[in-house]
């Protein structure tokens, strides 16, 4: 069990990826601490991945408020006994398009969640992840380093993208205390947000799901998606004594669709 009796701070657990951290967690043997904006999802990740409740924790957090992060960064303390690693999860990604059409109020909330909250809630982990050194974990994107043909998310891109260069600094900054800063890409990844995607596109379309899925891998060294499931277990990697050396490194989650 990779993470036996280590406690891990999950921002942004709904039922997509965050969820299936979160479970990777408690089935490696740690402790999982739920952070998200809505309670009802974090009551049913809860008792979905630890029906006891001995391994979980959770508390309503918006990372655009630095009190709620400092909040569930004590939770986990309180309950735990410490932190070993922070995920980092949420993230606003349901805003589309680019340049010409930009609403540079909404970018600038995207950057408030995305880049910016990711920084609150790993700022009030510190002190707890000092006392023993650790692991951040950041959830980026592939758009950050290629930008995809079917859609334009030019701000998520853009927030991902200023997250992972500010990852080089974090790396640098903490790496004294023994806290390593790593980035997973997922590239598109089968889960919730994209089984949407590709039922809206093929009904959009009038054909079949199966011919909107195959435009998506056919791009794909390996003939299939790349699961949330897949990036969770990279993200728990990254959480884990296995990276004990690997610090300031993006690693790609993505069926092999790009290659650097």
């Amino acid at each position: 069990m990779l993470l036996r009796g280590r406690t891990v701070v999950i921002s942004g657990v709904g039922a997509g990826l965050g969820h299936q951290v979160a479970a990777a967690v408690v089935r490696d043997g740690g402790n999982a601490v739920l952070g998200a904006r809505t309670a009802a999802n974090l009551v049913k990740a809860a008792a979905e991945i630890d029906p006891d409740g001995a391994h979980t924790a959770h508390r309503p957090t918006d990372i655009t408020d630095e009190a709620q992060c400092e909040a569930l960064a004590a939770l986990a303390v309180e309950r735990f006994g410490g932190i070993d690693a922070v995920v980092h999860v949420a993230a606003w990604d349901s805003y589309f398009g680019g340049l010409e059409d930009a609403d540079f109020g909404t970018w600038q909330q995207i950057i408030d969640v995305n880049l910016l909250g990711t920084l609150r809630m790993t700022r009030a982990c510190l002190p707890a992840l000092k006392r023993a050194g650790g692991s951040v974990v950041i959830i980026g994107t592939q758009s950050a380093v290629a930008s995809p043909s079917q859609v334009q998310q030019a701000a998520y891109a853009a927030s991902k993208g200023a997250l992972t260069s500010t990852m080089y600094s974090m790396a640098r900054e903490l790496g004294p205390h023994r806290i390593r800063v790593n980035t997973v890409l997922p590239g598109w990844m089968w889960g919730p947000p994209v089984q949407a995607f590709v039922t809206f596109t093929a009904h959009s379309e009038g054909v079949p799901e199966a011919d909107v899925r195959a435009r998506l891998t056919e791009r794909m060294a390996l003939p299939d998606l790349a699961t949330d499931g897949d990036v969770a277990d990279a993200a728990v990697f990254f959480a884990s004594d296995r990276a004990r050396a690997i610090t300031g490194q993006s690693l790609l989650v993505n069926a092999g669709e790009l290659m650097r």
